[in-house]
């Protein structure tokens, strides 16, 4: 949709592919500014969820989750967040306010057009924090 993602076609990848992080194959930082900003939109929109971020500094916020998912998905770490069990340690999420933020994540994606194996990768690295996230 806005051409910052990577459409991939269904042939064998290259070395070099295969070797790519997730945030290559997204198209770097401005795909994953674009995915922060449609995401947030979509998490304050979301009944199930928009109340924790009640108090947030929003602009922060998109600050902080873009580099952590710079980060996360393999590219330039400038993370200096809490890692993700000391930052929702105090929150008391179920599996209903993780799948929620999933699902939000996954239709970000979609609507910028990025391909089911990517949405995959992703995913595969969201379920990888699920515990620390729900603290247990």
């Amino acid at each position: 949709m806005f051409g910052l993602f990577k459409k991939k076609e269904k042939a064998a990848p290259s070395p070099e592919e295969k070797a790519a992080s997730v945030f290559d194959k997204l198209g770097g930082a401005p795909a994953i500014d674009a995915a922060v900003d449609i995401f947030y939109r979509k998490v304050l929109a979301d009944d199930r969820i928009s109340h924790f971020f009640d108090t947030i500094d929003m602009e922060a916020q998109h600050v902080k989750q873009k580099a952590f998912l710079t980060m996360a998905f393999g590219g330039p770490n400038n993370y200096s967040g809490k890692d993700m069990r000391e930052a929702h340690k105090h929150m008391n999420l179920t599996e209903e306010h993780f799948n929620a933020v999933a699902e939000n994540l996954v239709g970000t994606l979609q609507e910028l057009g990025v391909s089911q194996e990517d949405i995959d990768s992703v995913v595969t690295i969201a379920v990888s924090v699920k515990d620390d996230v729900l603290n247990k």
